[in-house]
């Protein structure tokens, strides 16, 4: 079970790298100048590579806290309301990613909209997510 949980904590920091980088991408994309075709492009290839590359990191840090969770029943039974409050910071994490996925693809067709300031606001949420889940796992409030 220590390896499971060793494997689980280093697949999900490395997909956390990915959402704390991947946004910031998005700030300097909104900063581009429209005649700035090149820098455009090549930020768009760097934000593609690293949602790719974080997708990866997030498939086994989800199966490994399946594992976890089903396999060796961590968080399961009375007195772990913990466990349902990770699982919902897990689904917005997930929303999370989903949402950088959107985002990337509306920068690919000129559609943002949105400022860098909102994107430097945007980036702020996988720290509080972390935050929680890193909580809610080793405090356990309730």
């Amino acid at each position: 079970m220590l390896w499971i949980k060793a494997l689980h904590i280093v697949f999900i920091a490395a997909w956390f790298a990915g959402l704390f980088y991947l946004p910031r991408i998005f700030v300097n994309l909104a900063q581009v100048s429209a005649d700035s075709v090149a820098e455009r492009d090549r930020l768009l290839l760097m934000a593609g590579k690293l949602l790719r590359f974080t997708t990866l990191l997030a498939v086994p840090a989800l199966v490994f806290g399946l594992w976890l969770w089903l396999g060796y029943g961590i968080g399961r039974g009375a007195g772990n309301g913990w466990m349902h409050a990770k699982l919902t910071v897990v689904l917005l994490v997930l929303g999370y990613h989903h949402a950088c996925g959107v985002l990337l693809r509306k920068f690919r067709r000129g559609e943002n909209r949105r400022s860098h300031v909102w994107f430097r606001w945007f980036n702020e949420l996988p720290v509080l997510l972390l935050l929680a889940a890193v909580v809610l796992v080793v405090v356990k409030p309730f």
